[in-house]
């Protein structure tokens, strides 16, 4: 049976799959009493709270994709991954590519999703607003402002992206690890099989789909 996972799987896991996230709500998912206690202290945010009860009922395991996967080597066929790189810096990408690489079986495929930043160029080109293009790269964050909010940062740290992709970037980024058979694929395209529970347009209006091989040895 085809191993398949989806890592930083969100609010948006795979039916069928192995979905990983590297979440705080999924340990504090297993300290229901301490979750309820944080968001009455207000260093829990309502949209995290339900996020804890999401990942309960949704077998969502807990994986850092900053550091080794919860996977052997050459075990895995397909891995997945939406709008999470991004979130990574640039030492944490590689090794979290040089990581997949490890777990995937020989011709086995790679599929990231990520913010395209050539889109929001674009965009901005169009507009002419540069406030509403930062904005969209979501690079930057208020300081924190208050006890909670600082307390919050000090609990999951920082919550936003730390680098932006387009296609070429992100090819890029695989060849160097490599990875073969590299495509930008258009928004429901794919070559991997059996796939009928993946989002193929997931975030389709800002993002840019890569997929890639793992050289068969």
């Amino acid at each position: 049976m085809a191993v398949r996972i989806n890592i930083g799987c969100g609010q948006t896991p795979t039916l069928g799959w192995r979905n990983f996230d590297n979440s705080l709500s999924l340990r504090l998912a297993k300290i229901p009493l301490l979750s309820d206690f944080l968001l009455k202290l207000k260093i829990l945010e309502s949209s995290q709270y339900q996020f804890i009860r999401f990942a309960r009922e949704n077998d969502i395991e807990y994986g850092d994709a900053t550091k080794d996967l919860p996977m052997q080597d050459k075990s895995v066929d397909v891995l997945y991954s939406s709008h999470m790189l991004e979130y990574l810096d640039r030492d944490e990408a590689d090794k979290f590519i040089k990581d997949v690489f490890r777990v995937l079986r020989a011709d086995g495929v790679i599929r990231i999703a990520v913010p395209d930043i050539k889109k929001q160029v674009a965009q901005y080109n169009e507009s002419g607003d540069a406030d509403v293009f930062i904005a969209s790269t979501l690079l930057c964050v208020p300081r924190p402002r208050s006890l909670g909010q600082l307390l919050r940062i000090l609990l999951v740290g920082t919550r936003h992206p730390l680098w932006m992709y387009d296609g070429n970037s992100l090819t890029r980024l695989l060849q160097k690890h490599g990875f073969v058979k590299i495509e930008v694929m258009p928004a429901g395209q794919t070559r991997i099989s059996d796939h009928d529970t993946l989002d193929l347009r997931e975030r389709v209006s800002d993002s840019v789909y890569v997929e890639a091989q793992k050289q068969n040895a």
